[in-house]
């Protein structure tokens, strides 16, 4: 008994000694892992995660490298343009610095009139789309059922999938003598106005009208039903109801309709050249010099003109909100 008691006892001490050993020299285990690098990509989506500033200029530096370079560069390249002048011995550009061009287009009586006519036809456009949209985005926004409103949106924007040209020489074809509008109003005796300006007016009218009508009818589609209600509940007839509570929310729609129809018809020449007869305007002057006279510089000066004046229409348009309604 007592030798097995020894032997237990020895063999306690041996295993207590050996733990003893390990825990001071721990048994050599597998290799640790070596340091991985974190990759490129995750550092880089790490940093912009932590700044917000550098995501927002990621997102921006291309649209606004594309806009400095093909619509502010190109605007800068015509402002040098108008400032150039023309050998008239090669008919080459000369690089030479003088204001003549400029000067001419604006003292010279010929460019006065032109101009004078080009923003009359660009008021006169603006003016028969703003009073032809107004009753119809109305009636699409406000009276027709929800069905038929997608159905007379789609109606509103079909013209616009048709080509530009297509519609202006279908009203070349109207106007003309023993053409379509003659042809109905002979037995009221009503005549055609053949081409000319009138011609020019009534077919930049229909070709900007939808650009009308859209921001129009989303001005009045923001207008709250229960607005109206409380409108007529309180005695107010429909014109008033529609001067009074209706008109002041839709004057930013409606600024944003007459900067397109007023911006694209002031820089319109395609249709004074196929209904205008002898009409011109400043888009024509500038197609004229570009083309036949061969004269860059002048022609950069031209269209100076409707870049100023659509500019100043902006600026002063500026702060009724209406650039949100675009």
């Amino acid at each position: 008994m007592h030798g097995l008691l020894g032997v237990d006892e020895g063999l306690d001490r041996d295993q207590g000694l050996k733990m003893a050993l390990q825990t001071q020299h721990p048994a050599p285990g597998p290799p640790a892992a070596a340091h991985v690098p974190r990759p490129k990509a995750n550092r880089v989506s790490a940093l912009l995660h932590r700044s917000p500033n550098l995501r927002l200029a990621g997102l921006v530096t291309a649209p606004a490298g594309w806009l400095v370079l093909v619509y502010i560069a190109a605007l800068a390249a015509l402002l040098i343009t108008a400032f150039w002048t023309v050998d008239t011995f090669t008919g080459k550009v000369s690089t030479e610095w003088t204001t003549e061009n400029v000067v001419t287009v604006l003292t010279d009586p010929v460019y006065q009139r032109i101009t004078l006519r080009t923003l009359w036809i660009a008021i006169a456009v603006t003016l028969i789309d703003l009073v032809l949209a107004l009753p119809m985005a109305f009636f699409i926004a406000k009276v027709a059922s929800p069905r038929w409103q997608k159905l007379l949106v789609v109606a509103v924007l079909m013209p616009l999938w048709a080509s530009y040209l297509v519609k202006a020489y279908a009203w070349r074809n109207v106007l003309s003598d023993g053409g379509l509008l003659e042809w109905l109003g002979a037995p009221i005796g009503l005549q055609s106005p053949g081409y000319g300006e009138t011609a020019v007016i009534l077919t930049l009218a229909y070709i900007w009208l939808p650009f009308m009508i859209l921001p129009i009818y989303a001005g009045f589609d923001r207008v709250p039903d229960s607005l109206l209600e409380a409108s007529g509940d309180l005695g107010a007839k429909p014109l008033t109801t529609m001067r009074l509570v209706m008109f002041p929310l839709l004057v930013p729609s409606i600024i944003a309709g007459t900067i397109f129809t007023f911006s694209l018809s002031l820089g319109d020449y395609i249709t004074a050249q196929i209904v205008g007869g002898t009409t011109q305007m400043l888009g024509t002057v500038v197609y004229a010099n570009v083309g036949a006279a061969n004269n860059l510089p002048l022609a950069a000066a031209v269209s100076l003109v409707p870049i100023a004046i659509i500019t100043l229409y902006l600026f002063i348009v500026r702060r009724s909100g209406a650039l949100n309604s675009l």
